[in-house]
């Protein structure tokens, strides 16, 4: 019975999800698949989005803004007023904080 429980044991760590999420020094930095974002100071940085449309929305779901992206590694100053806002990129959606 006691190799049951440690085998069980065993599998169920092997087999458990991971749930691993970082967050930078410089500020948040996001990727899904090949898209990667980050934002700091004002400023978001947008890698491997070329062709994609970023929509900005605030937390009522009003859309902010909507800029086309037109190359592979873009940043963008966002003009934005204290708050929390959703930005969509594709497929992908993140929030993030303007202080």
């Amino acid at each position: 019975m006691k190799k049951f429980y440690i085998i069980t044991l065993a599998l169920a760590m092997i087999f458990a999800p991971l749930s691993i999420m970082a967050e930078t020094p410089d500020g948040i930095e996001m990727s899904v698949s090949s898209i990667s974002l980050s934002y700091k100071d004002g400023n978001i940085h947008i890698v491997g989005a070329n062709g994609e449309v970023m929509e900005i929305f605030n937390l009522t779901g009003t859309k902010v803004t909507t800029i086309r992206i037109d190359s592979n590694d873009k940043t963008f100053a966002l003009n934005l007023p204290k708050g929390c806002y959703l930005i969509k990129v594709g497929k992908i959606v993140r929030k993030i904080s303007v202080q």
